[in-house]
């Protein structure tokens, strides 16, 4: 089966959003054409059945992605995963310079770019630093204190978590 030519698919995306346009457009006529009342009832009922529906999918898609980012975090502490944070800062550089020149109209210029290069090898040169300070702290806490628990960074962030969902989860009730 042949696949679509990309004018037949712009095409057909471009009828698709006319025919919604006309839609809402029709729809709009028709609720304007009633009484004040209608369309009171009308548009209150809409404005609740759309914040409604924001925040139950607001709720879901907040609960989704910040356990995603909190599942990321908890792998790559554990070593499950390595997150290769050159590449994400690379893309991130690019998208940042395109959004940029859009907005200003103008590139950045390479004395920011330098700012941003030195920043990020500062940034790499003080995370192994904090590797190093944790291993030595980690060698001392056994060495003096045994198998003892305490709590880590990780412990503190994911009990703050929790109790911040908790509270979300009442507050939008």
């Amino acid at each position: 089966m042949a696949k679509p030519k990309k004018d037949e698919t712009a095409e057909e995306a471009k009828k698709i959003v006319d025919d919604a346009k006309n839609f809402i457009e029709k729809a709009i006529a028709d609720i304007g054409k009633t009484s004040a009342t209608k369309q009171l009832i009308l548009g209150t009922a809409s404005g609740w059945l759309t914040g409604f529906m924001t925040m139950k999918i607001g709720k879901l898609a907040a609960v989704g992605v910040g356990g995603g980012v909190i599942l990321l975090h908890i792998a790559s502490q554990k070593g499950y995963i390595d997150i290769n944070w050159d590449k994400i800062n690379k893309k991130v550089d690019k998208i940042t310079d395109k959004i940029e020149k859009e907005a200003t109209g103008r590139s950045p210029d390479w004395f920011e770019k330098v700012e941003r290069f030195v920043d990020r090898k500062i940034d790499k040169a003080e995370e192994l630093l904090k590797k190093k300070e944790k291993k030595a702290k980690h060698w001392y806490n056994n060495f003096v204190a045994g198998d003892e628990y305490r709590a880590t960074e990780t412990h503190v962030f994911l009990a703050s978590f929790v109790a911040g969902m908790a509270i979300g989860i009442l507050c939008g009730k």
